[in-house]
């Protein structure tokens, strides 16, 4: 774990370096693309100011609820359609429609359904997370094991009690991708929606700041939002130390 740490920061570092160092050599202007002091000396007033703090509570704010209510939609449907064949036979195709669907494109109908504000913004969030979710879910459950299946039966498992018992630990490794995956595309996501639809958060703050043109602050806000996108993908990874995943992974 040392390693992979020391490895990252000597990444970060060779990075800045270059970036650093063709600035210099260029002799570009900070108006066009800024050195890292630049937009050191950025973070830092927007950080102060208190702003940047707002913006990125407004951000998480609308992933949160956006990502946590296609979770919660989303897993259920997964898990019924992968083990109901007539309900995935009428279903899956309008899925399979729909998800390719970017919900960039879903801008102007959640402008005219909810206005401006955080709900349009939680909509599209809620859209790029329901439909990968709903697959990798449904995935999952067709992937278990008919051994698994037949045991349940031995022991008499049914309903609600064979899904939690076998289906839902079996399909977990599927899932936990799922959730990952899904986590970083709805962080993709908020920031394109608030570049629209909303007038705060770390999207706003980026089109705010190139309207000032401030492309030292422009930056800023696109650091700032790889850096939450790296701590949040690695609390999602967390989930892959659950007893249920390392056993199934390790079975399958």
């Amino acid at each position: 774990m040392a390693v992979r740490r020391t490895d990252s920061i000597t990444s970060f570092v060779i990075i800045i370096s270059i970036w650093e160092i063709t600035v210099r050599f260029f002799h570009i202007s900070p108006f066009k693309f800024p050195g890292p002091g630049e937009v050191g000396v950025a973070l830092w007033e927007l950080g102060a100011s208190g702003a940047l703090f707002d913006h990125m509570v407004a951000s998480l704010y609308r992933v949160t609820w956006g990502y946590y209510l296609a979770v919660a939609t989303a897993v259920p449907m997964g898990l019924l359609l992968g083990s109901w064949y007539g309900a995935r036979k009428i279903f899956n195709p309008l899925i399979q429609f729909l998800r390719p669907i970017s919900p960039l494109a879903w801008i102007p109908v959640a402008l005219i359904w909810f206005g401006i504000g955080d709900r349009p913004a939680i909509f599209l969030i809620f859209l790029s997370a329901f439909f990968p979710m709903v697959v990798f879910t449904m995935s999952g459950v067709q992937g278990v094991r008919r051994t698994y299946l037949r045991v349940a039966d031995n022991f008499g498992l049914t309903g609600m009690e064979r899904y939690l018992k076998v289906v839902l630990p079996a399909a977990m490794p599927e899932i936990v991708v799922g959730l990952r995956i899904t986590l970083g595309t709805a962080w993709l996501v908020i920031v394109a929606a608030e570049m629209i639809a909303v007038k705060s958060g770390l999207g706003y703050l980026i089109v705010d700041a190139r309207n000032a043109l401030r492309m030292d602050r422009v930056i800023a806000g696109m650091i700032v939002i790889g850096i939450i996108g790296l701590c949040l993908d690695w609390l999602i990874r967390q989930l892959e130390n659950i007893p249920y995943v390392q056993w199934s992974r390790r079975r399958r």
